[in-house]
């Protein structure tokens, strides 16, 4: 079973980079470890991610606003933060091969897991946050770091942000953006590295008078990031949510739930959803003032999501192989719709016809202005099918000689591979329909 699942993610690295979702980094250079770039579909793929998550946790709320904050910040926010002195993780070196790992993911009583033979040294913490210089002169004066999180870029503009936009408790601010950690060992393709992705939200509440006021709003935000995994196309049953232990939480959290996914290299994290009461504002001296003109210092819920992980599982959960005839195997990506990075494909059915070649660019030119759509001529309709269900994409239109007189075209199913007439005039109505 294990061997099936690791299958499966080798099908999904080789699908990605042939047709054009996620290339190696620095690839024609030989690569850079752990470095990937997002390929058209994957750029179109990410976009539609965080559009969506947009849209959902803050465009439709009139309790939240949006931030984005600069990756570089003055080293006294990391101060502040506790990151310079708590951001780190346990490392262990191999005395004869040099190679290192993260000491809470081995047995550090055998040999290297490397070389089999040479002996680890003892744990010793070491800081993820990634170090650069600002200007022309390399000296410690000059240090600065590349943001581990998104989320300090929120704390420090809350009073900015409560001030211009004369928020009113609870409120949110959410970001979505880039953030860097120096992993000691990144892997599984683009599930850790030392580059990534998130979409965080920092939602202020009152000091909670009980333990049941702040559990409620918790329990709000633990109930969007199931239905955002839902809307995501992850099967139910392959996400769990894994209550985190008191002497196993992060240096600013009383309560945090790690929303795990079954990969194919195991169960691993996939969110988070963070109580981290008021350390954050309390570390950095801000307060807020309610309309009574009394001051406090609001307490925080942070539903931490990352981009990368969401889209791994979610073309996971979304690949699929299906027997069309005895050994006719057609593979097709079942994502979302919304999801998917092109919405329809546009097939002339013949390329050397200029009546239908015209009446196909027509129906794009139609379409493009709303949806990313995809024109293909090339080779015979059942082969621009199966292009197209390897990339998830829902419909496929083919303008064929039927189309000329009565201006129909044939619109393919993706999942069902069910064909109809739809008119043109038609089309942008029924994929307002279909795809939301």
């Amino acid at each position: 079973m294990q061997e099936q699942k690791l299958d499966a993610m080798d099908k999904i690295i080789s699908l990605a980079k042939r047709r054009g979702f996620i290339f190696p980094g620095s690839d024609i250079y030989g690569g850079l470890a752990n470095a990937w770039d997002y390929g058209p579909l994957g750029v179109e793929l990410k976009n539609n991610v965080k559009q969506r998550w947009w849209k959902t946790f803050v465009t439709r709320r009139a309790d939240m606003v949006g931030l984005d904050a600069a990756l570089l910040m003055n080293t006294k926010v990391w101060q502040a933060s506790g990151h310079l002195k708590e951001f780190s993780d346990p490392l262990v070196e191999c005395k004869a091969c040099h190679a290192r790992f993260r000491a809470d993911q081995i047995d550090i009583k055998s040999p290297c897991p490397d070389c089999k033979k040479g002996e680890l040294t003892a744990p010793k913490q070491f800081n993820l946050m990634l170090k650069t210089f600002l200007g022309p002169v390399e000296s410690e004066d000059n240090v600065v770091y590349f943001r581990p999180e998104t989320a300090q870029g929120i704390f420090v503009n809350f009073k900015n942000i409560a001030d211009t936009m004369r928020m009113k408790l609870p409120f949110g601010i959410a970001q979505i953006g880039k953030a860097f950690r120096n992993e000691i060992t990144p892997g599984n393709y683009i599930f850790r590295t030392r580059e990534f992705e998130q979409m965080e939200i920092e939602y202020f509440i009152r000091p909670p008078k009980d333990e049941a006021e702040w559990q409620t709003a918790f329990e709000d935000w633990r109930l969007a990031i199931l239905a955002w995994c839902s809307d995501l196309g992850l099967k139910t049953e392959e996400v769990h949510e894994l209550e985190v232990a008191k002497d196993e939480l992060a240096h600013y959290s009383k309560r945090t739930i790690d929303f795990e996914y079954d990969f194919p290299f195991g169960r691993k994290e996939l969110f988070g959803l963070a109580y981290r009461t008021d350390f954050d504002l309390n570390n950095h001296s801000l307060n807020y003032t309610d309309d009574n003109g009394d001051k406090l210092v609001p307490h925080c819920i942070e539903p931490s999501l990352g981009v990368d992980r969401s889209i791994l599982a979610a073309l996971l959960s979304a690949y699929s192989e299906e027997e069309i005839k005895e050994g006719d195997i057609r593979t097709v990506l079942k994502l979302p719709k919304w999801l998917a990075p092109i919405k329809a494909g546009v097939f002339p059915l013949m390329k050397n016809k200029p009546e239908l070649v015209a009446k196909a660019k027509e129906v794009f030119a139609l379409l493009s202005a709303d949806y990313t759509m995809q024109y293909d001529d090339n080779g015979n309709v059942g082969k621009r099918y199966r292009r197209q269900d390897e990339i998830g994409t829902p419909y496929c239109l083919t303008i064929d000689f039927d189309t000329l007189g009565d201006n129909t075209v044939t619109v393919r199913d993706r999942d069902t591979m069910e064909q109809q007439r739809v008119l043109i005039a038609e089309l942008p109505n029924f994929l307002r329909t279909n795809i939301k």
